[in-house]
């Protein structure tokens, strides 16, 4: 089966089948560089493909994947999922706080995140970038 992915999903959910299409591509290819730098960076780091966005945490019934501590009502979360057999399979949340050690990675994955949460605002998207910067 086959299944078609936007460039820049590809190298944020499969990067290890999206390096594998650029080695194939011409090398004038527009937007190469970015694909092939941010496949690099899901690759490198195993669970950073795991992210599905971010939202504000409805209820406290939620935990952490991470702490396993509830996720309070009104904070944001990011959202998880696997993918598993062709289909990405939700798998619950962490704290925003968490996002380092959860995902092993000190380097900013704000775009990352903002990239899988097309339904936020400006404004929460302003809310959620200020909250990546304070924790």
């Amino acid at each position: 089966m086959t299944h078609w992915f936007h460039p820049l999903c590809a190298a944020y959910k499969r990067p290890e089948a999206l390096q594998e299409a650029l080695a194939l591509a011409p090398e004038g290819a527009p937007g190469r560089e970015a694909l092939e730098t941010a496949a690099r960076g899901s690759f490198a780091q195993k669970r950073l493909p795991r992210i599905d966005g971010a939202e504000r945490s409805p209820s406290s019934q939620a935990r952490c994947r991470q702490c396993h501590e509830p996720i309070e009502k009104g904070a944001w979360r990011i959202r998880l999922v696997f993918y598993e057999e062709g289909t990405f399979s939700p798998s619950g949340f962490i704290h925003l706080g968490c996002r380092e050690a959860y995902f092993q990675t000190a380097d900013d994955i704000l775009e990352h995140v903002l990239h899988f949460s097309p339904a936020l605002g400006a404004e929460d998207r302003a809310s959620l970038a200020k909250e990546f910067q304070g924790s």
